[in-house]
């Protein structure tokens, strides 16, 4: 599989460093263009590439790192996402009140998925803060958690393999209107930071 991460902020960088870390290739883009990321590439080292928005597209996972108000400029930038697998790991935020945006009761993936026409949207990488999400995720007593949600079980499926590639321990929790609702801004697993235990138990960090 190929992968991109769109975004370089907290979240972009955070990932870029678990995949540096887990020699996994990727690229990563920003709305400012390749060369401002030219230095953070060289910095993660040579499983991180930088590249346009538009090339990062032709990845066939797409994790979005952005704003969530930034998702359908995103979207536009394609008529049709057949074949992608589109990893939402925004929040859906209102500042500066700092709280879940009123989307009128629906999951903020389902939200996401309407604007990616074709894609299979998984809601995954978005509990964790990211100052936690660039910590090493193999401990000494287990890894720590990612959340995987989505309609489409064979994207879980890939998404939850990646999650495990890069050292963490996957909890699928079913469809978007599921484990999605639950993982979003202001849901019951929002923020919550888990290790999995090798002897199978899910204690807080």
């Amino acid at each position: 599989m190929s992968y991109a991460i769109i975004g370089s902020g907290a979240i972009g960088s955070a990932l870029a460093t678990q995949f540096t870390r887990s020699k996994i290739k990727t690229v990563i883009s920003n709305r400012r263009g390749a060369a401002s990321l030219e230095d953070a590439a060289q910095a993660f080292g040579t499983s991180v590439s930088a590249a346009e928005t538009a090339d990062a597209l032709d990845a066939e996972v797409i994790i979005l790192a952005i704003p969530f108000d930034s998702v359908g400029e995103v979207a536009k930038l394609r008529h049709d996402w057949s074949g992608k697998i589109v990893v939402d790991a925004t929040n859906a935020i209102e500042f500066p009140a700092f709280k879940p945006l009123d989307l009128g009761g629906r999951p903020s993936s389902q939200v996401v998925a309407a604007q990616f026409n074709g894609a299979k949207i998984v809601k995954a990488f978005n509990t964790l803060p990211a100052a936690v999400l660039t910590e090493e995720p193999r401990r000494s007593d287990g890894n720590r958690t990612i959340f995987v949600a989505g309609d489409h079980a064979d994207a879980n499926e890939q998404i939850a393999s990646l999650v495990t590639s890069l050292g963490f321990s996957p909890i699928t929790l079913g469809k978007l209107a599921e484990g999605g609702l639950l993982q979003q801004f202001g849901g019951a697993l929002a923020i919550h930071s888990l290790i999995k235990q090798r002897q199978g138990k899910l204690p807080h960090a």
